[in-house]
C-alpha cells in the first residue's frame, strides 16, 4: 500500500472507501475482524428498544410476538444486504448517504442524513435519561400505568439522597468519565472490546431475567404467558400493530453497516457478520420478551425496567433487581458511542460536504463531538419524557432508515443490478413499513389523545 492513498483519506477511520479486491493481501492484514463487527452491529441493535419487548409480548402474545421478531430480523438482513451490494456498485463515498444520494440526487442524500440524525439523537437523549432513571430514580414515571410512583435510583436506594448522586450532577459524571472517552476514539473497531461487554451485559440481562421468571413459576408466584392477543374490539385490533414499529426500531442498526464494513479487511465479510448479530439478537429479544412476560405478566410495563423497581420479598430479590437495572445501565454506557460515532459523521457530512473527511480535521471532530455531547446531555436533564417521542421514531425514521430507503435504492436500481427477486422483496417492504407506520402513528395518537382527556 502507498503513502499516497493513505494520504488521500481512504483508509480514514470513519468513513473509508470500501476496499478493492486487488488490495485484499494488504487490507487483510489492518482490516477490523470479523467478531469485531458482530459484536458492533449486536451493540448498534441492542439498544433502548430491548426494554419494550416484553410489553410487545403483552400486546400480541407469546407466538405471534417470536414471529414477529423472525420476520423483522430476516427483513433487516435482506435490506442491509441491498445497502451492502449496492455500496459496492456505487461510484460515491461508501456511505449509506453516497448511495442515497446516486439513487435519488442531493434531495434523496439529505433525507436520509436528517432521519438518520433524528433518530440517533433522540436514541441517545433516551439512553441518558434511562441511566439517570437508573442511577437517581424519577419522581414520576414516564408510563401512564405508573401514575405519580416515586422511583429511587440506585445510588439513593445506597446512598441516602444527597448533592453528588441527583440526576443532573450523575449523568454529568457519566458524560465526562464514560461517554467522552469512548466517543472521543476514531475508530469505530476500536470499540469491539467495549461492544463486546455490552453484548454480554445484556446477556446477564436476560440471564437473570430467566432465572428470576424460572423461579416465579416453579414457587407459583406468576400464571402461565399468554400465547396469542387478546383482541376484543376494533381498537384491540389496531393495537397490534404498534407492536411494529418497537420491533423495527429495536433491529435499526442500517446507520452503521458503513462505518463498521469499511474497516473489514474484506467487506463482503459483513454480510456474514450482520447474519450472526442477528440471529444473536433475535435470541436475546425472545428470551428478553418470553421470561420477563413470564415474570411480571398483564402487569407487564412499556419499561420493563420500571417492573425491576419493585421488591421481590428477599435479599436475594433485591440484589438481583440492582445487577438488572446496573447491567442494563452499563450496557446503554456501552452502546452510547456507535449511534454517535454515526450521529457526528452524517452531521459533519450535511453541514462540511466537501471538506476533508472528517477524523483527518481535529478543528472540526472534537468541537463537534463535545457539541453533540453538551446537547444531548443539556436535553436529557430538561426533558422528563419522551417516550411517545420514541414511539413515533420507531413509526417514522426508524422504519424509513431500515425497510423504506434500502427498498426505494433497489426499486430505483441506479446501477442495473436488481433482480424481480430484489424487486419484488423491496415493494414488499415499503409497503409493510408504509401500513404499520400508518397504523401505529394513528393508534398513538389516539392513545395519546384520551390519556391527555
Amino acid at each position: 500500500m502507498n503513502n499516497s492513498a493513505k494520504d488521500t483519506g481512504i483508509f480514514a477511520p470513519l468513513l473509508p472507501e470500501f476496499r478493492n479486491s486487488e488490495n485484499k493481501k494488504d487490507d487483510d492484514s489492518v482490516g477490523a475482524s470479523v467478531s469485531g463487527a458482530v459484536f458492533n452491529v449486536s451493540t448498534s441493535t441492542i439498544g433502548a428498544g430491548i426494554m419494550s419487548i416484553p410489553a410487545t409480548f403483552k400486546v400480541l402474545g407469546v407466538i405471534p410476538a417470536i414471529i414477529l421478531i423472525s420476520i423483522v430480523a430476516i427483513l433487516s438482513e435482506v435490506s442491509a444486504d441491498f445497502l451492502l451490494r449496492f455500496t459496492r456498485s456505487s461510484k460515491s463515498r461508501a456511505t449509506y448517504a453516497g448511495v442515497m444520494g446516486e439513487s435519488f440526487g442531493r434531495v434523496g442524500s439529505v433525507v436520509l442524513q436528517i432521519c438518520i440524525m433524528i433518530t440517533n439523537l433522540g436514541c441517545l437523549i433516551v439512553y441518558l435519561i434511562i441511566i439517570g432513571d437508573v442511577l437517581c430514580g424519577t419522581t414520576g414515571s414516564s408510563q401512564s400505568e405508573e401514575g405519580s410512583k416515586v422511583h429511587l435510583g440506585i445510588l439513593q436506594e445506597w446512598f441516602g439522597m444527597h448533592w453528588w448522586n441527583s440526576r443532573s450532577f450523575a449523568i454529568l459524571f457519566t458524560v465526562i468519565f464514560v461517554m467522552l472517552p469512548l466517543v472521543l476514539l476514531k475508530r469505530v473497531e476500536a470499540l469491539r472490546f467495549t461492544s463486546a461487554i455490552s453484548v454480554f451485559l445484556a446477556v446477564v440481562f436476560v440471564a437473570i431475567s430467566t432465572v428470576m421468571a424460572i423461579s416465579a413459576l416453579w414457587q407459583g408466584k406468576t400464571k402461565s404467558p399468554r400465547l396469542l392477543p387478546n383482541v376484543t374490539n376494533q381498537s384491540s385490533f389496531f393495537e397490534l400493530f404498534t407492536a411494529v414499529p418497537i420491533i423495527v426500531a429495536a433491529f435499526t442498526f442500517h446507520f452503521n453497516v458503513h462505518p463498521i464494513a469499511a474497516e473489514l479487511g474484506k467487506p463482503s465479510d459483513m454480510n456474514m457478520a450482520v447474519r450472526i448479530s442477528l440471529v444473536l439478537c433475535a435470541a436475546i429479544y425472545c428470551a428478553v420478551g418470553f421470561f420477563g412476560f413470564i415474570l411480571f405478566g398483564e402487569s407487564t410495563m412499556p419499561d420493563i425496567l420500571a417492573n425491576f423497581d419493585q421488591s421481590f420479598g428477599s435479599n436475594v430479590g433485591s440484589l438481583l433487581n440492582d445487577i438488572v437495572r446496573l447491567s442494563y445501565a452499563f450496557h446503554l454506557m456501552l452502546v452510547f458511542p456507535l449511534p454517535n460515532f454515526s450521529l457526528r459523521v452524517n452531521i459533519d457530512e450535511f453541514l462540511f460536504p466537501k471538506w476533508p473527511l472528517l477524523v483527518s480535521h481535529n478543528i472540526r471532530f472534537i468541537p463537534l463531538t463535545c457539541i453533540l455531547l453538551v446537547l444531548v446531555y443539556i436535553a436529557a436533564i430538561a426533558i422528563p419524557n419522551i417516550w411517545f417521542f420514541f414511539q413515533f421514531l420507531g413509526s417514522t425514521t426508524s422504519l424509513c432508515l431500515a425497510f423504506v430507503f434500502p427498498g426505494a435504492i433497489v426499486l430505483r436500481d441506479a446501477y442495473g443490478i436488481s433482480s424481480r427477486r430484489d424487486r419484488i422483496l423491496a415493494a414488499l417492504m415499503i409497503t409493510v413499513a408504509v401500513i404499520a407506520s400508518s397504523i401505529a402513528i394513528s393508534s398513538n395518537v389516539t392513545s395519546l389523545f384520551r390519556s391527555n382527556l
